[in-house]
């Protein structure tokens, strides 16, 4: 009976509540449609603009001198896989062990309090600050940039992604399944890997997809360690070609040759970045439907 006063249309609460949840509704689709609209247009930009660029030379051929005319882009995507993929593999391993202290080890500890504070920092810091402190402590020693300065800088960047997701899939792991595996004998270090860690693959998959797809349109940090090569090179010890900053140098550039493969790069860079995302939701949608 009450319920059914509360809930009559003629109740002046109840018609206030009620327009106030469709307002809500109405700007929550809208603000979703404005997001969807830009979003569309920006892909839309990049097909139209990126997609003429595309070719067999693009993938062939080496960025070309300023004023002329064909070139591609194939030293800045061997270039870019290097330092995107040599990340990657410094990154997951101490992101996922760090991950794994934390969740296992560090519940009462003044480092483990430490480092989540450290790593929740990182996560916010800018990148251009990060690419100045790889120079400051690395490049300006060196005296000469490096792909190795690159990959330092932007593996700062993704250990902090691997860290905090690995942190947060294994704390979703059910305390009875722990205290089943504690009664048969194992012992801590075996939970922690091979009962706790495998049943969150996934998460942890997803959240070493995620760095990678943070980390590839990076182009702030590589300015100061990286930088680029207008030649082929895969000399990790030397200036090294990649994609974003070859996308900031290009597009600001008089020669619409230069914009052109601007355009072409950007193409590639955003859709390996929505394949990433699409990857790392498809992983976790399985995850969690298992």
């Amino acid at each position: 009976m009450i319920t059914d006063r509360i809930a009559d249309p003629l109740n002046p609460v109840y018609r206030r509540r009620l327009w106030v949840h469709r307002i809500g509704i109405t700007l929550s689709f809208a603000a979703m449609a404005v997001g969807l609209l830009f979003l569309l247009w920006i892909l839309a930009t990049l097909l139209i603009k990126g997609g003429g660029a595309l070719s067999i030379s693009m993938f062939t051929q080496t960025t070309p001198a300023p004023g002329s005319d064909g070139g591609g882009l194939s030293n800045a995507i061997v270039g870019s896989l290097m330092l995107v993929g040599l990340a990657t593999a410094i990154s997951t391993p101490i992101g996922i062990l760090a991950g794994i202290y934390l969740a296992e080890y560090g519940e009462q500890s003044w480092l483990a309090k430490v480092t989540r504070f450290v790593t929740d920092i990182m996560l916010s810091a800018p990148s251009i600050v990060i690419g100045l402190f790889i120079y400051a402590i690395y490049v300006a020693q060196a005296k000469h940039f490096s792909g190795w300065a690159g990959t330092f800088a932007i593996s700062l960047i993704a250990i902090p992604v691997v860290v905090r997701t690995t942190d947060n899939m294994l704390r979703l792991v059910p305390n009875s399944l722990l205290e089943a595996a504690f009664a048969l004998g194992a012992p801590r270090w075996k939970v922690a890997t091979m009962v706790r860690l495998r049943a969150v693959k996934a998460g942890v998959m997803t959240g070493a997809l995620l760095a990678l797809a943070r980390i590839s349109g990076e182009t702030a940090p590589l300015l100061f360690t990286a930088l680029n090569n207008q030649f082929f090179s895969t000399n990790m010890n030397a200036p090294l070609a990649n994609l974003p900053v070859v996308i900031y140098q290009f597009a600001m550039s008089p020669y619409d040759n230069w914009r052109s493969l601007a355009w072409g790069a950007a193409l590639l860079v955003t859709f390996s970045v929505l394949a990433l995302n699409i990857l790392s939701r498809a992983l976790f949608n399985q995850k969690i439907q298992n």
